[in-house]
């Protein structure tokens, strides 16, 4: 929120979020109830000209700028050795903690994660789903289809149960700025309704 209030770039909203978790870290219940649960943050940050995955794991961060296709995130880290921006201590710590010698290349979600990154797009689960409903419709997604498939249940991408989805947004960034840009967020905390 702070990114969209104090940023008029996706570049400019990355370095404010990225300022602010070295400043301050991240933290706080995930969840209402009394369950702690807490978790790393990833964002999909754009405007009319340029988007950005950012990742973070503590106040380590990796960004990786999209430069055309389709991308997702969901709740694993996704970010492997496209990194364009990234936190100034980011590999030397990953080498004080021996998760990498320094020598092979650098993979963050691998460093970082338990995930197995090769099978990130492979195994069923949130991330490989939505990239897979995304990529099924690469060159003709509306606003309508990214509701579609933020709304699929069958994927887990709308999750039910313990763990709900509790929104989804859908923007659409013309990149002529004589059209204004459209913001659809969900009222409730299911986005199939």
């Amino acid at each position: 929120r702070l990114g969209l209030e104090r940023a008029d770039t996706a570049e400019k909203a990355l370095t404010i979020i990225v300022d602010l978790l070295e400043k301050y870290g991240q933290g706080g219940n995930c969840m209402e109830s009394q369950m702690a649960f807490t978790y790393h943050n990833s964002f999909l940050i754009a405007d009319r000209k340029e988007a950005w995955v950012l990742e973070t794991s503590g106040k380590y961060w990796a960004a990786e700028k999209v430069e055309g296709g389709v991308r997702n995130i969901s709740n694993q880290l996704s970010i492997t050795t496209k990194i364009d921006r990234e936190h100034p201590e980011l590999k030397e710590y990953a080498k004080s903690k021996g998760w990498w010698d320094g020598k092979r290349e650098f993979d963050f979600a691998a460093t970082y994660s338990y995930v197995d990154t090769a099978r990130m797009t492979t195994s069923r689960g949130r991330y490989c789903e939505g990239y897979k409903l995304m990529n099924k419709h690469k060159g003709s997604i509306t606003s309508e289809i990214m509701m579609e498939i933020l709304r699929d249940k069958e994927s887990g991408i709308n999750m039910e149960g313990g763990f709900m989805t509790t929104g989804s947004m859908v923007s659409v960034l013309p990149q002529n700025p004589d059209l204004p840009c459209i913001h659809f967020f969900t009222g409730t905390p299911d986005p199939a309704r």
